[in-house]
């Protein structure tokens, strides 16, 4: 299971999202800078124990309607070859374990593959900031092979569980700004 360290992160993950989401193509904010805040998640284990996961869902509060994203990330010690400069999220200095390059985790082949174990029920979902804890709230509907299909990500959030029919569905909650709570699908597989 993986540590969680109660320290700092200098920027913070929120500040380095403010400046990197509004530059994404799903990004459905203004021009403005967004006004973030965390509003749920979870984390995956990485097997190898050497790449921090990270499911983050925050809201801009900023935009004329709140919207809520799913940003996945990947925590890593060194450079991750190969993928697309738009993947790095950003550097940060860890309290505890320094440099850390934080990426997208769609880019991430870490994060994917266990992504993909947690939609085929190989994979237990963690609590965001408690070490060794899972996260019961965090549901998967419709577990089982997924040869043939791939995962697809949902960047905009809406609130719903979606078709109960729909394989591999990937659920879990965030709190809007007014306090109220919401559930909606984070990631499915899709056909290929």
């Amino acid at each position: 299971m993986a540590l969680i360290h109660h320290t700092t992160m200098t920027p913070t993950k929120l500040e380095l999202l403010t400046g990197w989401l509004p530059k994404q193509s799903w990004y459905v904010g203004d021009a403005g800078a967004p006004e973030l805040f965390r509003a749920g998640g979870f984390r995956l284990d990485d097997p190898e124990g050497e790449v921090g996961i990270e499911f983050m869902i925050v809201v801009d509060s900023g935009a004329r309607e709140p919207v809520a994203y799913l940003v996945p990330m990947g925590y890593r010690g060194a450079a991750l070859e190969g993928v697309p400069g738009e993947a790095l999220i950003g550097t940060s200095e860890h309290g505890v374990l320094g440099t850390r390059w934080i990426y997208d985790g769609v880019h991430d082949p870490v994060v994917m593959a266990q992504v993909r174990a947690l939609l085929r029920g190989e994979a237990t979902p963690q609590h965001q900031s408690r070490s060794d804890a899972p996260d019961p709230t965090v549901t998967v509907h419709g577990t089982g092979p997924c040869d043939g299909l791939d995962v697809r990500i949902n960047r905009v959030l809406r609130p719903g569980e979606a078709a109960h029919g729909e394989s591999g569905r990937l659920v879990a909650g965030w709190t809007w700004p007014d306090g109220t709570a919401a559930r909606g699908v984070l990631a499915t597989f899709a056909p290929r």
